[in-house]
């Protein structure tokens, strides 16, 4: 009880310290939100000729969904965590009384808060501003759900297994970069059908695709299902794989973390 209390209130000093970083506010939780306003507007008149059923903000609403969990959840963990160690913050930390528990579960609160208040943010925005239907099955809210839940606990180990291949002076750079080229090819920014059938393959090798996939099938018609690489939803191997990504995300987390920067003890 005492690890667990202590890990509460690391995460309210973790939300503190995030909240005043406006960059990370800004490009890891208010991005998302901006991309679909943006293109809810922009590429309305697309979609005006067709039947009503789909619309700009629901077309991109799965894709900035899955693009904010990887956000908040590998981004953040990856830059932080990377900042933390260079600096000197892990260290003095571990020579505190605080359990090494605690301070992972201060950033599994911080992921947790801020996913979800990014979750609920988009789903109102595109509610009320876009016109977005939202599920009316259980069954869809109930894969929404497994699918956040399950992209937030891998990208998070990732994100902190992650931040040991670079410094804090590079990390951005290390992170940022092949984040976006993802994002392109994971039906983010683009719709997944015209993702040329070879960069499907290379996006079927990363979470974010497999995060989008289960949002697609959360929020769009079943009849577009034809449009995936298998021609349905395949949610039961959407969770499987997003869970593996979990499980060897964590054995990378426990295996690589280090508390101190590379050369000092």
């Amino acid at each position: 009880m005492n690890t667990l209390a202590i890990g509460l209130d690391r995460t309210a000093v973790e939300l503190r310290m995030y909240s005043r970083e406006k960059e990370a506010v800004f490009f890891s939780f208010l991005f998302p939100v901006l991309l679909l306003s943006l293109f809810s507007v922009i590429f309305s008149g697309q979609f005006a000729d067709g039947d009503g059923t789909m619309t700009a903000g629901r077309y991109f609403l799965p894709g900035m969904i899955a693009a904010g969990v990887l956000l908040t959840s590998f981004q953040t963990m990856a830059l932080s965590v990377a900042t933390e160690r260079d600096d000197g913050t892990l260290k003095r930390l571990r020579a505190t009384p605080m359990p090494a528990t605690s301070y992972f579960l201060g950033k599994v609160g911080l992921v947790a808060v801020s996913a979800i208040l990014q979750l609920a943010l988009l789903l109102v925005l595109a509610w009320a501003l876009y016109d977005v239907p939202m599920p009316t099955e259980g069954r869809r809210w109930l894969l929404l759900a497994a699918v956040f839940g399950l992209g937030l606990v891998g990208g998070t180990v990732l994100g902190i297994a992650y931040s040991s291949l670079s410094t804090a002076r590079s990390i951005g750079a290390v992170v940022i970069g092949p984040m976006l080229v993802l994002q392109f090819i994971s039906g983010v920014y683009i719709g997944w059908d015209s993702v040329p059938g070879w960069l499907q393959q290379v996006a079927a090798l990363f979470p974010l695709k497999w995060i989008a996939q289960g949002m697609r099938a959360v929020f769009y018609p079943d009849d577009m299902a034809a449009l995936e690489m298998a021609g349905v939803w395949e949610s039961d191997r959407v969770l499987l794989v997003l869970a593996a990504w979990a499980v060897g995300g964590l054995v990378l987390c426990v295996t690589t973390f280090r508390w101190y920067k590379r050369g000092t003890v």
